[in-house]
């Protein structure tokens, strides 16, 4: 990160009427990061949002672009900027009468000049990385809530944006789907490098994705910093939220549900402590061949990524976060967990993958009826302390992989 912002807010002042929304906001977000906009509804960070991409201007002050205010551009520098924003509406705003390849391909149908070929090839390549090949062809009726937003999310990524604006996208969804949601634009973050900017009223939800955090209050920014100094930051806008998840806490009950608190809202509830611990979990799948199919390698890969989307479910359900660290191996990281807990965690994993697991990992990866893989998963796991350096903590889940999954052709052990 360089000291020069690549969007600065200097003494941003928006009214509506006799009602300021937006009062001299002063903010800077960099190149790479991903920025998060917290607050409660109503307190105007959509309208903060808006700036950015032009659709409001401020009554006093002004909003800088590398340097240079905005509403100073000229007609190519503007047009050249906002071609550089893609937004994820909240809603997703995916039409119903399109595909999800027409959805993905209708931002370069309006804003480029390419051939439907070139089209074509870009939709398909954002397609295949944000794992919609299966259901391109399909409306957004037949999608579940979780597949309609990876198709938001490859639409807005389709144009090569260097922004990408996030307006509350987890509202509205449940505990899973929300984790689901951050660790797919996470994934998406880190291989495409974009700059991040995410609003949401649910401050816990982008903690653990955010490098820094803009918190909104009564239409003024009243702290801007990374996560960690927000900890020990001290208003009466985070007192009201912390007297709110106390009271939740209450309601909760097993494992999985005192967990995923705990996870989400550690931060925000206790005091951080210097022996406080992470499991890292690294799986490899191993022995793979096909029997009895002509597929080869396309099938094998497409078993592996089904595989990495079903780690990202029963994980990302927890807490964790996965991601793909080479072409059969996939690594979880558990925050906040000690061995024991995520011992437990992972044995539940091991017996859903025997008893379900696989059915769902085929038909995700559409393999035919009657064509089946010899295969093994093994998975290793290491507990790491805070400020660890995460390459040792790999090693060491590496070195302690054992299988706890084995299948073959009409036989299972």
């Amino acid at each position: 990160m360089t000291n020069h912002p690549l969007i600065e807010f200097r003494d941003v002042t928006k009214r509506f009427g006799e009602r300021t929304i937006l009062h001299k906001v002063n903010l800077k977000i960099y190149d790479g990061d991903v920025t998060t906009i917290i607050g409660k509804s109503g307190v105007g960070k959509s309208v903060l949002l808006k700036h950015i991409i032009g659709l409001l201007k401020p009554d006093e002050g002004s909003v800088l672009f590398q340097g240079e205010p905005i509403d100073k551009m000229t007609k190519v520098e503007w047009n050249e900027y906002v071609t550089r924003i893609s937004y994820m509406f909240q809603n997703n705003a995916l039409f119903d009468s399109m595909t999800v390849f027409e959805n993905v391909a209708m931002p370069l149908r309006q804003t480029t000049r390419l051939s439907e070929k070139e089209i074509k090839e870009k939709v398909m390549a954002r397609v295949e990385q944000t794992e919609l090949m299966p259901v391109v062809n399909k409306y957004p009726s037949e999608l579940s809530g979780g597949m309609q937003k990876r198709v938001a999310l490859s639409r807005a990524l389709v144009t090569d944006p260097k922004i990408v604006l996030f307006d509350e996208p987890t509202t509205g969804q449940d505990l899973i789907r929300r984790n689901a949601i951050l660790g797919m634009i996470a994934e998406c973050h880190k291989s495409f490098g974009f700059t991040a900017i995410l609003i949401s009223h649910d401050l816990p939800d982008v903690f653990f994705i955010s490098n820094r955090i803009i918190a909104l209050d009564k239409g003024e920014v009243v702290f801007e910093g990374t996560p960690e100094e927000l900890e020990n930051f001290e208003h009466p806008f985070l007192d009201e939220f912390i007297d709110s998840l106390e009271g939740f806490q209450e309601h909760l009950t097993g494992l999985y549900s005192r967990r995923n608190f705990r996870v989400r809202y550690q931060k925000q509830i206790g005091q951080k402590h210097a022996d406080e611990t992470f499991v890292l979990l690294t799986f490899s799948v191993e022995d793979i061949g096909l029997v009895g199919t002509t597929l080869g390698q396309e099938t094998s890969q497409k078993l592996i990524r089904a595989l990495g989307i079903y780690l990202n479910k029963h994980f990302g359900s927890v807490g964790g976060f996965s991601t793909r660290q080479n072409t059969e191996q996939f690594v979880t990281v558990l925050p906040f967990s000690d061995l024991n807990e995520a011992q437990k965690i992972l044995d539940d994993f091991a017996t859903d993958l025997v008893e379900r697991g696989l059915s769902n990992i085929q038909t995700s990866a559409q393999i035919p009826e009657g064509e089946c893989f010899d295969f093994s998963i093994s998975a290793g796991l290491a507990e790491g302390k805070q400020n660890e350096e995460i390459g040792s903590v790999l090693e060491r889940a590496g070195a302690q992989r054992k299988t706890i999954a084995r299948f073959q052709c009409d036989k299972r052990r």
